[in-house]
């Protein structure tokens, strides 16, 4: 259940347990609250609605004693009935039942508590792979929108494979990486979440095998899964994705459908870049095993120190290589503007399954990138957002020195947002996530791109505050000293 904004007035000359009744039954009569859906513990809707729980207590034995909720040990209080069923012979559908036997699959539980706690802003996000909303270019942004005369602006649909300027300019900024693409050959997405979406719904059938990173950005999404896709992970080391199984784990499970999804550039979630010599050594494995890639570049800009080794799309002679890029990690999310480079006929196809869709993404957006990249407004701002990530990196470095060298090791990362942070104690992330939590402080714990991992956190630079980051840090070291100790709270 979403979190519940409504509040009861306390100035009210109704009692607050009265209000709620009145409240809850609204929503379950109305149909909002479905048969079926279960409430949140009387602890949680007392915080909620900010009440004492024997305030919570009384409204729900009035909804108890009206028929409309059912309270069962071990299960928890459930929505049994509403209003129509209590009139009528025929009862309403079971919403809940639809929910479950949808297609795609829900997140799991801690992302949806990741996603519901970013809404709150006295949360200290230490987690959050996204620019601090101080490092967007809002000013100039608004600049480029008042100065109508410097963008190729169109109000209606654009051609299936998006605004055919942008495509141009990004088909000339890719050749800056070393990528020779036509704007044949580029499909303008919304952000690169939906191109794997399209690609995960358009290339494989049911049952293919996906290789990946373990751990992977692919584990916190269920594009794949939801498709009915197997995923295999394989190991990082140091200079990223171990190949050499590959050949060995197709064979053996017989899978003559398999694709490969990598991030060589500042990897999600471990911040590692993969080097020249080990992409050059995957591109041959994959091609010798016909397994296509794709290669999901969106953290490639945001190099710190020198610039990384060139994308696999750039030297791959085949065509075995999709190329995802974006702009909503470098700058801005809002924006949801991304881009797929591939074979035409590939290209061709996932334009038409978008066609059916979305019917083309933002015309609005893409107009406003195609002005940034083309007039070099992006690369002036790119210069900029990586200084200050680079000063963020440090500074972050420095604190985890300061904290954690005694719990936790860690390595620098050369770009991206990422630090892969392995704890020392052998204690529950999952635990640690509740408790740092309670202190207001938001983690992303390594189960959510590894079940099994639960050594690392994802420690991200780009998106708290400096103030933010050291308060967040030395309270998380706090947090997890104690744990160790076995003393909760």
């Amino acid at each position: 259940m979403a979190e519940i904004e409504w509040k009861p007035q306390k100035s009210s000359t109704v009692s607050l347990h009265q209000q709620i009744t009145s409240f809850m039954k609204k929503k379950i009569t109305h149909g909002e609250w479905t048969i079926g859906m279960k409430l949140p513990s009387q602890r949680n809707l007392a915080k909620q609605f900010q009440v004492n729980r024997s305030t919570i207590i009384t409204a729900l034995e009035e909804l108890a004693a009206d028929g409309l909720i059912e309270a069962k040990v071990g299960s928890g209080t459930k929505v049994i009935n509403n209003t129509w069923s209590l009139l009528a012979s025929t009862p309403p559908p079971d919403w809940i039942s639809y929910v479950k036997s949808g297609i795609h699959q829900p997140n799991i539980s801690i992302i949806q508590e990741i996603n519901q706690a970013e809404a709150n802003p006295s949360i200290i996000r230490l987690g959050t792979g996204e620019l601090s909303p101080e490092l967007l270019p809002k000013e100039r942004m608004e600049q480029t929108f008042q100065s109508s005369g410097k963008l190729n602006l169109s109000l209606g649909y654009t051609e299936p494979k998006g605004s055919l300027a942008l495509r141009q300019t990004v088909s000339a900024y890719l050749k800056t990486k070393g990528i020779i693409t036509s704007s044949e050959s580029i499909l303008i997405v919304s952000g690169g979440l939906q191109a794997l979406q399209l690609l995960s719904i358009g290339l494989l059938k049911r049952g293919s095998t996906i290789f990946h990173e373990a751990p992977s950005y692919l584990n916190s999404i269920h594009v794949f899964q939801s498709a009915g896709m197997n995923l295999i992970g394989l190991p990082l080391d140091e200079e990223g994705l171990a190949y050499d199984a590959i050949g060995r784990i197709k064979s053996k499970t017989q899978q003559k459908s398999a694709l490969l999804y990598a991030i060589p550039n500042f990897h999600n979630p471990t911040g590692t870049l993969m080097s020249e010599k080990r992409r050059a050594d995957l591109i041959a494995v994959c091609q010798k095993e016909s397994i296509p890639i794709i290669e999901d570049d969106v953290y490639g800009d945001l190099w710190l120190d020198s610039p990384p080794p060139r994308p696999l799309k750039a030297i791959d002679t085949q065509g075995n290589v999709l190329y995802i890029g974006s702009i909503s990690k470098s700058l801005s999310p809002g924006l949801r503007i991304g881009w797929i480079v591939g074979p035409e006929p590939v290209i061709e196809h996932l334009a038409d399954i978008k066609m059916q869709t979305d019917y083309g993404s933002s015309t609005l957006s893409q107009s406003v990138v195609e002005s940034w990249l083309h007039h070099g407004l992006y690369e002036d701002f790119l210069k900029e957002v990586k200084a200050e990530l680079r000063y963020r990196r440090d500074f972050t470095m420095g604190l985890l020195k300061k904290y954690f060298s005694d719990i936790a090791t860690w390595l620098s990362p050369k770009g991206g947002f990422y630090i892969w942070l392995k704890l020392k104690p052998s204690i529950s992330t999952r635990k640690l996530f509740d408790l740092a939590l309670r202190e207001g402080i938001l983690i992303n714990p390594g189960i959510i791109y590894d079940k099994t991992d639960d050594q690392h956190l994802r420690i991200s630079y780009s998106y708290a505050t400096l103030d933010e980051l050291e308060r967040g840090l030395i309270i998380l070291a706090q947090v997890i000293k104690i744990q160790a100790k076995g003393q909760f709270y």
